[in-house]
């Protein structure tokens, strides 16, 4: 996605590892930012295709009285089966990717765009961008996020966690990687080191 376009910029990391919180530093700062999860639910919404095809995939069961998906109970059936998960993904994955295409290819050069996408490595996505930069964070603290967030035991937050990919496999795409294991200005300044090496890449020659 580079060449005459932005500096495109792929920021992943497991669950509960701080991924908004860099992102939101990313704009900030300057950064034209993109969220894949967010992405995810318009390309779902009713109405579309891709509402469509859950519904066809997944039965009327997973759409709630106002016309909706039922988030909470497909997320409880794709965590709980990985062939489910796999339909869905197969569902979502080319629909996010050409929704991100679009909003990218209408960006100009001399632009950092940085793209959330929490499954890069598990869609294969890594080499369309110029730079990954990976988020971590101990599963400890992940597990203990998830059960402020999101209301779940240990056990369904540590199956969240197992269900991506591990660190090593993320570090093995990354061009830098932030260790979130500290204060929230601690981990600011940590994308704000990222974002000087960003600018310092836009601006080189060549």
């Amino acid at each position: 996605m580079s060449g005459a376009g932005p500096l495109t910029v792929a920021l992943t990391g497991g669950i509960a590892a701080g991924k908004s919180a860099v992102l939101e530093r990313f704009r900030e700062l300057g950064a034209v930012v993109i969220d894949s999860d967010v992405v995810a639910r318009e390309v779902v919404e009713p109405g579309t295709d891709g509402f469509a095809a859950v519904v066809e995939r997944f039965g009327s069961a997973v759409v709630r009285t106002d016309g909706s998906l039922d988030r909470a109970l497909l997320g409880s059936i794709v965590f709980a089966d990985a062939g489910a998960r796999a339909a869905l993904e197969a569902i979502v994955h080319p629909r996010v990717r050409a929704s991100v295409r679009r909003r990218i290819g209408e960006l100009g050069p001399g632009t950092i765009v940085v793209n959330a996408v929490p499954l890069l490595v598990e869609a294969g996505l890594a080499a369309d961008y110029d730079r990954v930069v990976v988020v971590e964070a101990p599963v400890e603290e992940r597990v203990r996020r998830l059960a402020e967030s999101r209301g779940l035991s240990r056990e369904e937050s540590l199956a969240r966690v197992a269900a991506q990919v591990d660190d090593d496999r993320r570090r093995a795409v990354a061009w830098r990687v932030i260790v979130n294991d500290g204060s929230l200005d601690e981990l600011r300044a940590k994308v704000d080191d990222v974002w000087r090496a960003l600018v310092a890449d836009l601006r080189a020659p060549g």
